[in-house]
Parts: C-alpha cells; structure tokens; sequence
C-alpha cells in the first residue's frame, strides 16, 4: 500500500513538472511572437518617417520661384551680358537690347522673364525732345531699385532708367543734362532707327506700343 502512495506521489510529481515545462515554453513562444510582433511594428512605423524625409528632400531640393527668376535672367550673350528682345509695336522685327550688369537691369530682365512687357509709348511732355528720345511707363506694381547718377550726353541706341518706372531710349545722339541710370544699349542701326521713327499708333488708341521679353 505504501509503495502504491510512494509510486502515485512520484508520477504526479512528474506530471506536474511535464506541465511547468509546457507552459515555460509556451510562454517562451510567446515572448519570441512578441519580440518578433514589435520588431515588425517598429520597422512599419519607420516606413512612414523615412518617406516624409525623402519627401522633405525632393521638395527642398528643387525651389520652382527660383527657377522661374532664374530662367528669366539668364539669356546671355558669349560676353556674358543678359539680352532683352524688344519689338517696336505689335508686328515690329525684333531687336536685341543688350543689359548692363548692374541690379536695376537685372530687376527688369527677372519681371520680364515671368511676364512679357507691353508698354505704351508717351510722347506728352513738353519738356522732351521727342526727335532724340522715347520713354515708355513701368506699372507702378513693379519695384525697380535706382542708381541714379547725372547723364550729360548719350549715344543713339542708349537705354537708361528714370526713376520711377520709366525706361527711356535714345535712338539719336544728344546732349543731356538727367539723373539716369543706364540699363542696356542697342546696336544703332539704320533698321533699328527706322524702326523706333515709324512705330505706328495703334488704331482707337492714341498710343504707340512697345513690346520686351525674353529670346
């Protein structure tokens, strides 16, 4: 009898280590299925932050605004100045106005390069001498910077800037006395006197136009 007690305390002893082992090892699995759970979690939630940083990259790396003033200053000749085309009036040939390297006319070859100009051409001012010059009004909407200095004498196909917003030509040479700063010049040729001399006035309107922009 006692040895059957002894032989059925020895197997439940058994048993119950059999069992204590089972569970460890299910426990064990289990910390490993979370191990693995939260490994697959932590790389899934990296996904997303590394996306955004390459999105943030790309964005960074390409700014259109400077782009767009870029590609509208930097038409240049082999010597390096920036050229203006200009047409006098809406079906004029074009002329080329070749730009001084100085900030007032680096400001007019940027507005031109985001948007054609189409200027009216005045010929009211008693004080001008029409025979030698034009000037054509800037919108007031653009800022020009000036670095005006006294102009005694100019030479035809000279191009300067009055402030504020006024862009005067001289197709013939002239003695002067203005505070100007020179922005470009034209080739004075015979074809671009012409051109600037017979510029119709546009029909119902009153004005004579002229036309910049980009090559």
């Amino acid at each position: 009898m006692g040895k059957r007690i002894m032989g059925l305390m020895a197997a439940i002893a058994l048993s119950a280590s059999l069992l204590a082992g089972c569970g460890q090892s299910n426990r064990d699995a289990e910390s490993v299925r979370d191990t693995v759970s939260i490994g697959e979690e932590g790389t899934e939630a990296q996904r997303p932050e590394s996306n955004t940083g390459t999105g943030d990259f790309s964005e960074n790396s390409i700014d259109t605004g400077n782009i767009e003033n870029q590609t509208g200053g930097d038409q240049t000749t082999e010597s390096g100045g920036t050229q203006l085309e200009v047409r006098f009036g809406d079906s004029g040939e074009p002329f080329m106005m070749t730009l001084l390297d100085n900030e007032t006319a680096a400001a007019i070859a940027r507005y031109v390069g985001t948007s054609d100009w189409r200027l009216p051409i005045y010929e009211r001012d008693a004080d001008a001498d029409y025979s030698v010059l034009q000037y054509y009004d800037i919108p007031s909407r653009y800022e020009i910077p000036s670095n005006s200095e006294t102009v005694t004498e100019a030479k035809a196909g000279d191009v300067f800037y009055s402030d504020p917003n006024r862009i005067v030509l001289f197709y013939h040479d002239a003695e002067i006395s203005a505070e100007y700063t020179k922005i470009g010049t034209f080739e004075a040729t015979e074809e671009f006197i012409t051109a600037v001399e017979e510029n119709p006035v546009l029909e119902g309107w009153g004005n004579k136009i002229i036309q910049i922009s980009q090559p």
